[in-house]
């Protein structure tokens, strides 16, 4: 089967309306992108619940699917004139063959190496480096593949700081990524703790994909007992409304990672925490910024 890809230009405020009247009128799929991406008017967008955002980039391209005998012509029509557009938009329209979408997906995710000893692998690529320490992790529901800036710096902070039989936590732990380095790294009490029950089950099937030992819990468990190592990559927000909880696992002497911070929050988090304990950044990539420091 041969579907019709369709691309065509629209402005931010008429972009995210488009594409939901698309849907409703019977496209397959429809998503918008960056119209400027690699070029110098890139407009990277980063944004987390509680916070507005805009809802699209000024200059979008918006990309549909539709089936093969679909009259994309007269549906553009219907939906321009809908959303109170005067003309629909000049578009392109693609052949888009049927594929293997798994293994096409899969191709598309290779391994990330972190450090000169620290990989992640997804399950169906051989590992680069056998000697190495391979964490295999699938891209799945949870967040947590390794690809993401913060997950870096949570990673390369892990590999700094922990020390054979250290305690570690990890305090929203998506897919488990940084409890299970955490363990292969030499950690000897490893626990996770995430607000979605479903990230627990896959950060528990990872623990056990890996072979190490970790007990993960949702948000409805509360999280007992002091911590050598605490490390939270989540957002702004919920570490601003979670610092006493975050901090009260962090032992005295223990120590603090904070990621999924964006540079220009830096200086409010390091404010709220300072009442528990000092934190500074320790590293950067991009425009997030990963914080830790020391209990007293």
């Amino acid at each position: 089967m041969t579907w019709q890809n369709v691309c065509f230009l629209s402005d931010a405020g008429h972009a995210e309306e488009f594409c939901d009247a698309l849907l409703e009128a019977g496209a397959l799929s429809a998503s918008i992108e960056d119209a400027d991406a690699g070029t110098p008017d890139e407009q990277p967008q980063f944004g987390e619940p509680g916070l507005e955002t805009k809802p699209a980039w000024e200059h979008s391209r918006i990309v549909a699917m539709f089936e093969p005998d679909a009259d994309v012509a007269a549906m553009l029509a219907e939906v321009a004139s809908q959303i109170g557009l005067d003309a629909a938009p000049e578009f392109t329209v693609e052949p888009l063959e049927e594929q293997n979408w798994v293994q096409l997906t899969q191709s598309q995710f290779d391994p990330i190496r972190v450090s000169g000893r620290l990989w992640i692998v997804p399950s169906w690529h051989e590992t680069p480096d056998p000697a190495a320490i391979n964490l295999i992790l699938d891209p799945g529901m949870a967040f947590g593949t390794g690809s993401h800036p913060t997950t870096r710096l949570c990673l390369e902070w892990l590999e700094k700081t922990v020390t054979p039989g250290v305690s570690l936590l990890d305090y929203g732990c998506g897919s488990g990524i940084l409890a299970i380095a955490g363990a292969k790294l030499g950690a000897a009490r490893v626990a996770g703790v995430d607000i979605d029950p479903q990230a627990v089950v896959a950060a528990q099937a990872n623990a056990e994909r890996n072979g190490v030992v970790a007990q993960f819990a949702d948000s409805a468990e509360p999280v007992a007992g002091e911590y050598d190592l605490v490390v939270a990559n989540i957002l702004s927000n919920p570490l601003r409304v979670l610092a006493p909880a975050i901090c009260a696992h962090v032992r005295s002497g223990g120590r603090l990672a904070l990621s999924g911070i964006l540079r220009e929050q830096a200086d409010e988090i390091i404010a709220i925490y300072r009442q528990w304990l000092p934190l500074q950044v320790a590293d950067v990539r991009e425009d997030w910024v990963c914080l830790s420091g020391v209990k007293p």
